[in-house]
């Protein structure tokens, strides 16, 4: 009898490379002439949200646009980003709060999972595990149909493949 074959599907970020591009734009920030006197700042809030602020409306939308460039250059996914409403600040500014999103929601889970057994892939089984899903079946051929399936349609969220099996 043939062993089933599986992989995992995961929405995960490398906080490493955010923290390179924050890094990075925070220095393109401090040293480009059309940001001198404009307070902007970027900055972590926390372990998964960033702050961008700055004095004008247009120089927070630009500031974002630098951490946006700065993020695509690393490869990460601007999917991956979840960017709120600029809001204005106490001072007189504006910010952006952008949220770096990690793991598959229930809801994108069940999705997920839907759509894939619409597909009617046979001898394919999706099981969702916490912010991870597991794919399985006894066909490799079938497990390659089903990741063609997920990346053909836009989830809203990076999806990556693993232990592939």
């Amino acid at each position: 009898m043939a062993k089933d074959a599986s992989f995992d599907v995961v929405s995960e970020v490398d906080r490493q490379e955010v923290d390179n591009a924050l890094n990075q734009a925070r220095k393109e920030l401090q040293q480009r002439f059309d940001f001198k006197g404009t307070d902007a700042k970027i900055e972590w809030t926390d372990k998964l949200k960033i702050d961008l602020s700055a004095n004008a409306e247009h120089r927070v939308e630009a500031a974002l646009d630098v951490f946006k460039e700065k993020i695509v250059k690393r490869h990460i996914s601007l999917k991956a980003l979840n960017t709120s409403p600029m809001k204005p600040t106490g001072g007189g500014g504006f910010k952006f709060e952008v949220e770096i999103n990690q793991g598959i929601a229930d809801e994108k889970a069940r999705e997920i999972v839907k759509t894939v057994k619409a597909a009617n892939i046979k001898g394919v089984q999706v099981a969702i595990q916490g912010e991870q899903l597991r794919v399985s079946g006894k066909s490799r051929d079938a497990l390659q149909e089903a990741m063609q399936v997920m990346k053909d349609k836009d989830f809203g969220i990076p999806l990556q493949f693993v232990n592939y099996r």
